[in-house]
């Protein structure tokens, strides 16, 4: 039986249909109006012909450091990545940095912006043990229906902070979907004694490797280089993800086709911020390579910026913008990566608005997808699972 009946919206700009929810799952997509008689005892949301978009899905987030909902802090410390590990823990034990009640803060934020599905990175030390991974999935289960992956995060470097290793396997162990790693040239100095140690845990364990990938240029490259060897030598393909990987934008065009190349083969994905100042992964380039590439929204007003505001859409945007997009078929593209296509990154369950799929469903005012990319305006339901999580439409 129908227990959610959501109608009268638009499919990428089309004549206007009925969704049909049966426990947590899209059971049918009918003309408006041609509901069938279940239908009548269902929960019935009136989409007033507003536009569907399928659930944001956010690959890479920060949700256990924000200091949103909290006092203004002023930015400081040192530049880079350096300085700013620095800071960050010089005060997050005064701010209460992790805390359930700020984590939920941030998802709710999240959600309010139509995320529906989160890959979270959440910080793992020597200070911290695995207290930020226990505080994440607390804070998450405060919105049922939203499906959180979560990385073990060494911010502080791994083998330069000698048991990190260890508490990472310890994560593992308790079930973090994911382990990762730092910059492993720059950070740790050894990329080689960081990449087999994560990738020691991760054959061992079954989970995932998410790797922060910083460092440019050929030094970059060489790390993607090893990454690649090893994600085929130890058979973890489908299993590894490149954060970031600004080398892959900013190597010459031949090595950039062979690094793409060998990671297509061994389904090592990326997830991308769009960080403003830098050059943009080449959308087209990876697709052809069959590289998927994930958005994330990055840290969410904490001791690294004061900037972020959990809206995923807007960093669809500005991926789009940065990287001189704006053909309707490079435009839906974006919009694609930014819902449909994000779904391998949390859980792999299909993301859209077709029978079968997960009932992860966000309205919004707009003509079509693509105006709703680039204009962004707020979205007026979100629904994730079947659960109504975000509801502006009175």
């Amino acid at each position: 039986m129908t227990d959610l009946l959501i109608a009268d919206v638009r499919l990428g700009g089309h004549a206007p249909v009925d969704l049909h929810v049966e426990g947590g799952t899209i059971a049918a997509v009918v003309p408006a109006g041609t509901s069938r008689d279940d239908a009548a005892t269902a929960r019935r949301i009136d989409g007033a012909g507003l536009l569907a978009l399928p659930g944001l899905v956010d690959t890479h987030a920060h949700v256990d450091k924000s200091w949103w909902g909290r006092p203004w802090q002023s930015y400081a410390g040192e530049p880079g990545v350096q300085g700013r590990i620095a800071h960050e823990r010089e005060r997050r034990d005064e701010l209460g940095i992790p805390s359930v009640a700020t984590s939920r803060a941030v998802l709710a934020e999240m959600v309010r912006h139509g995320t529906t599905a989160v890959r979270t990175h959440v910080d793992v030390d020597l200070g911290l043990g695995l207290r930020g991974l226990e505080v994440v999935r607390e804070a998450a289960a405060s919105y049922d229906g939203l499906r959180l992956e979560v990385v073990a995060f060494p911010q502080d470097g791994v083998l330069r902070r000698p048991g990190v290793m260890e508490l990472l396997d310890r994560a593992a162990a308790a079930g973090a979907e994911h382990v990762g790693g730092l910059d492993p040239a720059s950070i740790d100095r050894d990329p080689v004694g960081q990449l087999d140690g994560l990738f020691d845990i991760a054959a061992r364990h079954g989970c995932g490797i998410d790797l922060h990938l910083h460092d440019g240029g050929d030094l970059g490259a060489f790390q993607v280089e090893l990454v690649v060897e090893r994600t085929e030598r130890l058979g973890l393909q489908g299993r590894v993800n490149l954060a970031h990987g600004f080398a892959v934008a900013q190597v010459d065009p031949a090595r950039r086709h062979d690094l793409l190349q060998a990671m297509g083969a061994l389904g090592i994905t990326m997830t991308t911020v769009a960080p403003l100042g830098l050059p943009q992964l080449p959308v087209a380039e990876l697709d052809a390579a069959g590289v998927g590439l994930g958005l994330g929204t990055d840290g969410i007003r904490d001791l690294w910026s004061p900037y972020g505001d959990g809206d995923l859409l807007g960093i669809a945007r500005q991926l789009a913008r940065a990287s001189g997009l704006a053909r309707d078929t490079d435009l839906q593209r974006v919009v694609d990566l930014a819902t449909r296509d994000g779904a391998r990154f949390v859980g792999g369950t299909t993301q859209d608005l077709v029978a079968g799929s997960r009932a992860d469903v966000v309205l919004l005012d707009a003509e079509n997808p693509l105006d709703a990319l680039v204009r962004t305006p707020p979205r007026r339901l979100v629904v994730a699972g079947g659960r109504v999580l975000h509801d502006d439409l009175s």
